[in-house]
């Protein structure tokens, strides 16, 4: 018999009971929605977190002021822009160095005014490290960078908040009772991971901050943000601000440094491995419901060996050979879990949908991607159709190893 007849006897056998042939996949269905659903969000998450590392810049690396245990040398900054435009010029790893000077306060504007969440100084390599943007106008210079000058950049919330419609650039602005000149507009980089707007935000020449809001000589910085010139390079970048940093701080060898380099691509990997994990336990816990659904299939199939124990005797009687008999069963366990197999994906693909878009809808401009893995929908189908296999060929052997004449005398 060609194992097209033996899957249709098999589909005309389960549709004598639609009722419990639909239980019996149901744990099945759950299984293989909640591994799909459970993958498909766990790799959204994953992919969250890469573009939020992604979207912080390119390749950067941080760097910042680290304290000396003991002594007085804890209480002293440690890093300055000195040590940033050294890096510039003497790390070929690196693509550009940024310092970064953290400052507060209300941004006033006629009328309207504001307190951005990050009011911050900044270098002129600052957009190519973060890989970001003009929108209009046009950053500010070296020279406005040497001179101090009252110049400063704006965030699309800033330009809504203030200006609403109008044009900025050219606008003066006052922080501090300082008035500022606004000579350019970001584009839009939306929330970052934790839900904070990143367009709330104004750039100002470092040493502006340094000298004018926070009336400082000093040369100090809070930290400083380096782009490698590609992924690859980013163990040697590191390795060469290291070596700098160690050489103009003169820190001995084997001495604690006074300065700390990370590398935001080994934590979004950090991250990546968290989210990986807990995919993973996640999908374990739901595949416990595939080993329930097989049981199920076992149990139905057993039962349904007695009850056709006469039709197996007779079709033994007629010449089917014990294989057929054993692969009529199996095909019939297969038929089950695979049909429970392509709805419980379909669930699945549904579910992670409705829940990213339920996610997005609640996070407050939270973009979660929604990805479905075809990897693991495959795989789920393949797994479904093993434990139709698996569980379905004990009730199939022992059908296959009756007794012909005492299945037809079977009552």
């Amino acid at each position: 018999m060609s194992f097209l007849n033996t899957i249709r006897i098999a589909i005309r056998a389960l549709s004598k009971n639609k009722l419990r042939a639909g239980l019996t996949i149901l744990g099945v269905v759950i299984g293989i929605a909640a591994v799909t659903a459970m993958v498909s969000i766990g790799m959204s998450a994953s992919e969250l977190v890469q573009g939020e590392f992604r979207n912080l810049g390119t390749n950067v690396i941080v760097l910042a002021p680290g304290n000396r245990r003991g002594g007085r040398a804890a209480q002293i900054p440690t890093l300055t822009a000195a040590d940033v435009q050294a890096i510039r010029r003497e790390c070929p790893s690196t693509l550009g160095a940024t310092p970064i000077v953290g400052s507060s306060g209300q941004v006033i504007s006629g009328n309207n005014n504001c307190r951005p969440r990050e009011l911050v100084g900044v270098g002129a390599d600052y957009l190519l490290v973060r890989n970001w943007q003009i929108r209009l106008g046009a950053f500010f210079s070296d020279g406005d960078i040497n001179n101090s000058n009252k110049v400063c950049v704006v965030g699309q919330t800033v330009v809504k908040k203030l200006f609403q419609t109008a044009n900025p650039i050219g606008q003066t602005v006052r922080i501090k009772n300082i008035p500022f000149e606004i000579v350019g507009v970001l584009a839009s980089k939306g929330a970052n991971i934790v839900g904070d707007d990143q367009d709330d935000v104004v750039l100002m020449p470092y040493t502006t901050v340094r000298k004018r809001l926070q009336g400082s000589n000093f040369n100090n910085i809070d930290v400083a943000l380096i782009s490698a010139k590609s992924g690859e390079l980013m163990g040697q970048a590191e390795q060469e601000i290291e070596s700098l940093m160690m050489d103009r701080h003169r820190i001995a060898l084997g001495q604690q440094p006074d300065f700390e380099v990370a590398n935001t691509t080994e934590i979004a990997g950090a991250f990546s491995m968290v989210t990986g994990t807990l995919t993973a336990m996640l999908a374990s816990i739901a595949g416990i419901s595939l080993v329930v659904g097989g049981v199920g299939i076992m149990n139905i199939m057993l039962v349904s060996v007695t009850e056709r124990t006469r039709e197996i005797g007779i079709r033994m009687a007629v010449g089917a050979r014990p294989r057929d008999i054993l692969m009529q069963f199996l095909v019939e366990s297969m038929v089950l879990s695979v049909i429970g197999g392509a709805i419980g994906v379909a669930l699945g693909v549904a579910g992670s949908v409705s829940l990213t878009v339920f996610i997005n809808a609640i996070s407050n401009g939270r973009d979660w991607p929604i990805i479905i893995s075809q990897a693991a929908a495959i795989v789920s189908l393949l797994f479904s159709a093993a434990v139709g296999i698996g569980f379905g060929f004990y009730p199939a052997w022992r059908a296959s190893r009756l007794d012909p004449i005492d299945a037809l005398r079977y009552e």
